[in-house]
């Protein structure tokens, strides 16, 4: 009997979503064997302030990830990683994360619910320490349940890219072409 692929599951305020979103994702697709990969919008997060409404952030991040044939943009109206996962119990989930957003991870609402729900798949990144990742693993209840991998490193993020519109800078290669009109066209972060 053929086993189906696992669902990769990666969560985001994706405000905007950027080079290093889509790389990770693509990443994950081809280390875990992905079947597919559901990329979710939070509305509102719980941990950070978005400074874009949900729509057009949903709306960035479908285009970002156009060209990644197996991800689905959804928009996820829980704020907490763990409510988005009790509802949706999936039989074989692998939620992706970097290894920045990993030391963190312990102090996520109810992190051993998380693991018992999915695997956790953590991409390497310079930029982060060795012993913050492995600080965080110790601090885990099923680190069994963690994989890590590697992935060729993207330095751009979210406030970068805010930033350097914001100051009429340049924004080519730190987000997907697409975005970066849309990015323009909207007038957002300017």
């Amino acid at each position: 009997m053929a086993v189906d692929p696992p669902l990769g599951i990666l969560g985001g305020v994706f405000d905007p979503p950027h080079v290093g979103h889509v790389a990770l994702g693509s990443s994950a697709i081809e280390h875990f064997g992905l079947g597919r990969l559901l990329v979710l919008v939070v509305a509102d997060p719980g941990h950070k302030r978005a400074l874009t409404p949900s729509a057009t952030r949903l709306e960035l991040t479908r285009l970002a990830f156009e060209d990644v044939l197996l991800a689905d943009v959804e928009l996820d109206h829980h704020a907490r990683t763990v409510d988005s996962l009790e509802e949706r119990k999936p039989p074989d989930g692998v939620f992706v994360l970097g290894a920045d957003e990993f030391v963190d991870f312990p102090t996520w609402k109810c992190p051993g619910r998380v693991l018992q729900l999915v695997r956790l798949g953590v991409a390497l990144r310079p930029g982060v320490p060795d012993d913050r990742v492995r600080e965080a693993l110790a601090r885990v209840p099923a680190p069994d349940r963690i994989s890590f991998f590697e992935m060729t490193p993207v330095p751009v993020s979210s406030s970068e890219v805010r930033s350097r519109v914001e100051r009429g800078e340049a924004i080519d290669g730190l987000v997907p072409q697409r975005v970066a009109e849309a990015i323009a066209q909207l007038g957002l972060f300017s």
